[in-house]
């Protein structure tokens, strides 16, 4: 009877644990897969176009629309250029056009978060009734209104990203350096004379580099998918350009007559870096945030 309850009670606890490494193996195989995809990607971006001797805007109309194939492995678009050298080339530009607005965003969220929790008081509250205001109002529109102002081009659709996502970095940053505050070397700084301006460049300011750095890194895919938006409207880089948001709206015609290829591929080029990026960038925060690592392990 007493062995019998003994392995009743241990049965739990293994299951319990097989759950556990189960989790943290299916947790390595999305951290290897998302590595891998960010390679992959990065390497399409940089050898694919010196390798396919095609020029990308070369229009060969008696080559328009043909299927996938040995020459074209993505097929041909509707005036015959390669979809392949013109998805890795979209796909190029939306990384540019993701990473500097990432940047842009998080240098100027960084700036506004870590000035309103440390000056505090009526600065901290001014501030964020701006972000909360700015916030109100839907990205996507906003960022219609900011790059109607210009002419269609790369760093309108940078600036209009940057300037419709730098809230969210601004609020973590702000709870990060008010949670920094209350931390006991902060109070022995100040009580030993420090400025203000002192134990916020030494003190704070490295305390939420990491978060600033992670909410940079996931700002990335919804930069690209924000700027292939805007460029499905007709209203971000000009319709000449390799973008993937120009390749879509552009073969919308194609799919509604059957040719699905031009469709399918620059929005397989969207979604699977998007996805790499974004899982890896979760795994990031996993090791970053130990309370929530913890939870992800039971």
């Amino acid at each position: 009877m007493a062995e019998a309850a003994a392995e009743k009670a241990a049965r739990p606890a293994t299951a319990w644990r097989s759950y556990g490494a189960k989790r943290r193996s299916t947790r390595a195989l999305r951290l290897r897969t998302s590595a891998a995809l960010v390679a992959l990607t990065v390497l399409a971006v940089l050898v694919v176009p010196p390798l396919v001797q095609l020029d990308q805007q070369a229009v060969d109309l008696a080559a328009k629309l043909q299927p996938p194939s040995v020459r074209h492995p993505f097929g041909t678009d509707d005036v015959g250029r390669d979809l392949l050298l013109r998805c890795v080339y979209g796909l190029r530009v939306s990384l540019l056009v993701g990473v500097a607005a990432a940047l842009t965003a998080t240098v100027v969220g960084t700036a506004v978060g870590a000035a309103a929790g440390a000056l505090g008081g009526w600065v901290d509250r001014g501030v964020m009734r701006v972000v909360d205001a700015f916030s109100s109002v839907p990205h996507l529109l906003l960022g219609i209104f900011i790059v109607a102002m210009f002419r269609p081009g790369v760093w309108p659709v940078v600036v209009s990203v940057a300037l419709t996502h730098w809230l969210s970095t601004a609020r973590i940053v702000r709870a990060e350096v008010l949670s920094l505050r209350s931390r006991p070397h902060i109070d022995a700084a100040v009580s030993g004379g420090a400025s203000r301006w002192r134990v916020t460049v030494r003190h704070l300011l490295p305390g939420v580099l990491p978060q600033a750095a992670l909410a940079a890194v996931l700002m990335v895919p919804h930069a690209m998918w924000h700027e292939s938006a805007l460029s499905f409207l007709g209203l971000g880089l000009p319709t000449h350009m390799a973008s993937l948001g120009n390749l879509i709206q552009s073969a919308r015609g194609s799919l509604l007559a059957g040719q699905w290829w031009p469709t399918l591929f620059p929005g397989l080029f969207i979604i699977v870096p998007t996805l790499a990026i974004a899982g890896l960038a979760g795994a990031w925060r996993e090791r970053i945030n130990p309370r929530r690592r913890s939870e992800l392990m039971l």
